[in-house]
């Protein structure tokens, strides 16, 4: 717009300005809205148009602190200011920044302008609000948050008559006036071009303002990153498109011994197998996550530490192309250390627990608490039913262990062909059926703590090679796999077969049979304590009482001198059942006696059906009457028998076996 129209706009301006301040009528012909609605508010705030007004102005300490807290705007719009000033000095313009509330933080003239203009309140420190002033540039700028440029007769004080004034809003991310910049100075002397200049400035300023926030916000962001990547209970890797390593976190640095000099930089295939590498080259490749798989990392040492790892692929928004892998993984034996507390992998009794006042299970107690404190191999040998597993639980907790996995594992109750599997674990496609990536072994879910192997002397032969070998080497290898992977495990066996007896028949290694006698432990038979039968009624009633919510009167001495006579060839276990039951068939408040134990355990007529008088009576004819009177109660299901028995499926075929019994009863 040339300069000739805007002087003529100036003199329609005063003479709607004239015409208002004379009768308060607006001439809207001559005069923008914007300045129209400014005058009315002017008027509203009682400023005198003809008077230089005195205004707010701030003194040494109170502007140093309004710079301190807009330092980011001053300091970012002094640039710009400097370059601005450059093109405007020698027009006798001024160039001045004030914050939100419209007090003046920097300003740019010369030391004669700045005495020229020195009654027109523009100083640093002065406030240009409208309630102050009236209406100006700077103050609408702010109000309407748009750059606007207000010419002399358009100022409510006659003062500023002369005067012109270019002003931009400078905005936050949130849309609030933080700032606004302005160029004045005589009207005449203003340019058409000047607030686009101003506004220029401004938005400079302003998008410099959004980018440092943005600075800000992301680094803030990383520190808070960072902070997370140091301080996670997890291995942490970044690594580009090429494997190569970006980033390491303080627990992957610890768990690895290594520093951010030994691997940054450096391929990733360097840490782990060729086999693993080909995975991380699938997911840069394929662009595929790739959860919980098993790899070994190799620290400084050259020392394998076994993980479960998972592959996170990074993808280019635009372009959906992998830019890097972030590799997350866990130390396998914590992980295995949850899976056992999840899964109950943990001992629960104590010597505490294990009932018993006679001499010989005293002896069994002391001798078991020596051995617990002693890192060796235990062999624990007696009838089923005598509380083998008991007294290894007990062992476990009483030894320096004891914060660590019980892992149990019945030799006789697992297929011949899987028993290694389950000991050792298997690799990735060891066999038809084998899981991806392969699964642990009781060994490693048991590394630092306990396996208890019950039924040892089920265990196939070959599996006895593989058992010697980890007892000596202290080392695994899984099935199918060639990789050793260190162990610390305490083995407690446990069995109801003479393993001497078992060796002389081929049944048995005799160099395992060595090593896990190093510490035999004897678990005594029911009838060779039988003074702890009372403990263990009184016992036993107490619990399934309790269990089955029901009072029971008292316990009458026939019953006792019944219990005690029996041999209870399915020892404590036995007498379990036996409890149970008869705490199942007495009505509540009644007393217990002889009447309610189970006929098998009272001479019978059943005595006289197989040929057998009460008084020759013998341990063996005691059992095999057991049997049978089961299996006649039970229509020769031998599941349910075995069960009530108290002893395992395959021993009960054994005794079937040996006296001869028909089960299809």
């Amino acid at each position: 717009m040339p300069t000739e129209i805007l002087l003529g706009k100036n003199e329609d301006s005063i003479k709607a300005w004239k015409k208002f301040i004379k009768t308060g009528d607006l001439d809207y012909d001559l005069i923008r809205p914007i300045i129209a609605k400014s005058w009315l508010r002017s008027k509203t705030y009682k400023i005198d148009p003809f008077v230089n007004n005195e205004v707010l102005k701030l003194n040494k300490r109170e502007l140093k602190r309004r710079k301190e807290e807009s330092k980011r705007l001053v300091e970012i719009a002094k640039p710009f200011m400097n370059s601005l000033y450059k093109i405007v000095e020698d027009n006798g313009l001024v160039i001045r920044l004030a914050d939100g509330d419209g007090y003046i933080l920097e300003f740019m003239g010369n030391s004669d302008l700045i005495d020229t203009y020195k009654d027109l309140n523009i100083e640093m420190g002065s406030n240009i609000s409208e309630k102050n002033m009236g209406t100006n540039a700077l103050s609408l700028a702010i109000i309407n948050k748009e750059p606007i440029q207000v010419l002399g007769g358009e100022h409510y004080c006659k003062l500023y008559h002369n005067w012109s004034s270019s002003a931009c809003p400078i905005k936050n991310q949130y849309g609030d006036v933080v700032g606004v910049l302005s160029v004045t100075g005589p009207y005449e002397k203003v340019h058409p071009h000047t607030l686009g200049m101003v506004v220029a400035s401004g938005e400079a300023i302003e998008n410099q303002l959004k980018v440092n926030d943005m600075n800000k916000k992301l680094s803030m962001t990383n520190k808070h990153l960072f902070a997370i990547m140091e301080s996670i209970s997890e291995g942490l890797l970044g690594i580009d498109n090429k494997g190569i390593v970006k980033d390491i976190n303080l627990f992957a640095r610890k768990l690895l011994s290594l520093d951010e000099k030994d691997i940054i930089g450096k391929n990733i295939s360097e840490l782990i197998s060729e086999k693993n590498n080909k995975i991380v080259l699938s997911v840069i490749n394929k662009g595929k996550k790739y959860e919980e798989t098993e790899m070994y990392f190799k620290n400084k040492r050259g020392q394998r530490i076994y993980c479960i790892v998972s592959l996170t692929p990074i993808k280019d928004c635009d372009t959906d192309e992998v830019e890097g892998v972030v590799v997350t993984f866990r130390r396998a034996k914590t992980i295995h250390n949850l899976v056992n507390k999840i899964i109950g992998a943990e001992a629960i009794f104590t010597f505490e627990d294990i009932i018993g006042k006679s001499e010989i299970m005293q002896d069994a107690k002391k001798i078991s608490k020596k051995a617990a404190k002693a890192n060796t191999t235990i062999l624990l040998q007696g009838e089923s039913g005598t509380g083998k597993e008991l007294f290894a639980q007990a062992i476990h907790n009483e030894s320096p262990r004891k914060n660590k996995p019980f892992v149990f594992l019945n030799c006789g109750a697992i297929p011949r062909e899987l028993v290694a599997s389950e000991l050792f674990g298997y690799v990735d496609g060891a066999f038809t059926g084998a899981k991806r990536g392969g699964h642990p072994g009781k060994f490693e879910l048991a590394d630092e703590g306990t396996i208890f192997l019950d039924e040892i002397g089920d265990m196939p032969l070959d599996t006895q090679v593989n058992l010697l070998r980890v007892l000596e080497t202290k080392s695994i290898v899984r099935v199918g796999g060639h990789s050793v992977i260190p162990t610390d495990v305490r083995v407690i066996a446990a069995t109801h077969k003479n393993l001497k007896e078992e060796v002389e028949k081929g049944n048995f290694r005799e160099d395992l049979y060595y090593r896990l006698n190093v510490m035999p432990i004897t678990t005594p038979s029911l009838r060779h304590r039988k003074e702890d039968i009372d403990l263990l009624v009184e016992y036993f009633l107490k619990k399934f009482s309790k269990k089955m919510n029901k009072t029971i009167g008292f316990i009458n001495e026939s019953f006792y001198k019944y219990v005690k006579s029996y041999d209870w060839p399915g020892n404590v276990r036995e007498l379990q059942n036996v409890m149970q039951l008869v705490i199942n068939m007495v009505e509540e408040g009644e007393t217990i006696e002889y009447k309610h134990l189970p006929s098998y355990i009272k001479p019978s007529n059943l005595c006289k059906k197989i040929g057998i008088t009460e008084e020759l009576l013998t341990l063996a004819e005691i059992e095999k009457i057991a049997i049978i009177k089961t299996l006649e109660d039970v229509n020769g299901n031998i599941a349910l028998a075995s069960k009530t028995l108290g002893i395992g499926r395959s021993t009960l075929y054994r005794k079937l076996e040996k006296y001869n019994i028909d089960y299809m009863i």
